[in-house]
This record gives structure tokens, sequence and C-alpha cells, in this order.
């Protein structure tokens, strides 16, 4: 693909940790590459939807903080994501928001106040290469990105996309917006066949216990800690292994996978954390605490199928405001 550098973003400042991800990388267990993608799928597709994007469109996911752009083209962007101070040309702007923005511009963004992620999406989407049919970054494997080898954005990096003629400011009503403030979740998890390792009285500890993210969390997977929870079984055989899957290994604190989780793995697993709350833990920083609640996969069907619809069904506002 070659790289028009007239048309795009020039990083200035990278931030602390920021990745080009889609929707994914599906299809591709079978040959040891996992999935990748937005740690907090609802927030990323916010982005996009304020763009008028698909929701399978690049974006940038911004941990904590600190990116900083320059444009060097006519387009529309949006942050969504935890509550990072957005300025462009150091004029405040609003979060959960589409914005114009013009050739020259300067896009900064602070540190996160609270939650952890934010999203930065573009007109069009940010037109990066793809391999293995996505242009997701997953570091742990060397893959994807801008760079193609994995790495996150660096200063001086450009990052394409394409002109957007300029369309409505759209916002996100307020109570479409999540709150990140109490940095904890409550978790609902789909119990897997492994429970009968466990016992009723590991289980009834389980959830009804917080648990506290640890310092060694990342895409991979959120290191917990709190009361041990030991399986009868030792290990079990490598197997293939699900977003949210929570694992206990020896010393019984639970681990939950996430979108850069290995794909198969040996220790046992209680159950699998609701796809739909993965976003609620991916934006707690150390120290953040965690419940857990099981429900029915009967239950967790319905509860997809009704985000799908609000999702679909939510009209964003119009800002009659022109910046």
């Amino acid at each position: 693909m070659s790289i028009d550098r007239n048309s795009g973003f020039k990083v200035i400042q990278p931030g602390i940790f920021s990745l080009i991800e889609d929707a994914g990388r599906f299809g591709q267990h079978g040959i040891g590459l996992t999935t990748g993608g937005p740690l907090d799928r609802d927030a990323f597709r916010w982005a996009n939807r304020l763009c008028g994007d698909q929701q399978t469109a690049a974006a940038i996911e911004i941990t904590v903080g600190g990116l900083v752009l320059e444009s060097q083209i006519n387009t529309t962007i949006a942050v969504t994501g935890a509550t990072i101070p957005l300025s462009i040309n150091k004029q405040p702007r609003e979060l959960w928001q589409s914005h114009q923005v013009k050739v020259g511009d300067r896009i900064e963004l602070g540190f996160a106040t609270s939650g952890s992620r934010g999203y930065l999406a573009v007109a069009g989407g940010f037109t990066i290469e793809p391999i293995f049919n996505s242009a997701s970054t997953v570091p742990r494997e060397a893959l994807g990105g801008l760079h193609r080898d994995g790495t996150a954005l660096q200063t001086g990096d450009f990052i394409p996309c394409l002109d957007s003629l300029p369309g409505s400011q759209l916002r996100v009503s307020d109570s479409h917006r999540p709150d990140y403030s109490a940095n904890s979740a409550l978790l609902r998890v789909v119990l897997g066949y492994q429970q009968q390792a466990f016992s009723n009285i590991n289980k009834q500890l389980f959830f009804s216990s917080d648990y506290r993210v640890t310092e060694s969390s990342d895409r991979m997977g959120f290191r917990l800690k709190g009361p041990a929870i030991k399986p009868t079984l030792d290990g079990i055989l490598s197997e293939g292994i699900c977003l949210g899957a929570i694992q206990v290994p020896a010393d019984g604190q639970p681990i939950v996978l996430l979108n850069d989780r290995q794909t198969i793995g040996g220790y046992p697993k209680l159950g699998s954390v609701l796809s739909l709350d993965i976003g609620k833990l991916a934006q707690l920083l150390p120290g953040g605490t965690v419940r857990f609640e099981a429900i029915s996969i009967e239950q967790a069907h319905n509860l997809l199928l009704l985000d799908q619809q609000r999702f679909a069904n939510t009209l964003l506002e119009q800002i009659s405001l022109h910046e």
C-alpha cells in the first residue's frame, strides 16, 4: 500500500501506549494468532459511529493518554472512552462528540482522570494495510499496526487516512455514556463445564468476594488479587481459550483473559466474563476492584441481543454550534 504523506496525521507525541486497532483478527486461532482489537468494544464502536464509519474501521486505542497529533488533512474526528482531556489548537473540546479538524490543527490528549483507555476515530478510518485480514496491533505477537510488527505508535510516525467532506457534528447523549469514576465493576459470568472442578464453597467464595486489579494486568489478561480459589484439578490438557475466560492457576488467583490472550492454555477455567463487560474491566486502573455475578447462557444471549438493538436504535444528537 502506498502512503500519501500529505493525507493523514503526524504523531508529535505517541503517548504512553497508543495502538492501531480495528474490530480484530478473526479466524486465525488455528495458526496460533489471537484476536486483538479494542479492549473496550463499546467505546470503540461509538467513536467510529460518531465519524460515520463502519464498526470495523481502524482507530487508535490510547492507554492513559499523552497522544499529540498534527493534522495534515481536513476531516472529522471523535474521541470516546476514558475521561481524557482533549484539545484542538489549545481549545478544550468535548469527548463523545465529533469535531472537524483542518490541515495544521494540533490535537492533544492529556491524561485520564477516570478510566484508562480512550479511542480516537477518524472519518473513513485510518488506512492501514491489514495482515491476516486485520490491522489490529498485537505487541506480544509482533504483528499488525502501523509498522506491521506489533509496535505501538512512535514519535514522527505518519498515520494515513482519506480526506473527508465536513459532515454534521454529532454527540452521544449523556445517558449513553459510561461512568468510569468509581474504578470498580460488576462482571457477569457464564459458568463453564470445568466449574465441576471447583467446590460449591469455592464458587460461593468467588462470587461473594472483591478482587483487586494488579499491576501485572495488560491486554493479554487482567490478573486479580483476592481470596484464593482452588480447583481439584492441577491442570488440564491445553485447549482453546475464549475471550473473558477466567483461568485459575496454582496460586488460586483468577486471571481474566482479554483480546491478546494466548490461543490455547492448560489452567482450569471457572467460566467466562460476558463479552459486554470486558470493556468495564479493561477501563479499570491497577487497584480497581471487581465483583462477579453468575448468569445463565440464555441470559447472556438476551443481553447481547438487547445491546445490539440499543446501539442500532440510539440516535446521535446533532450539534448546531459551528466550531
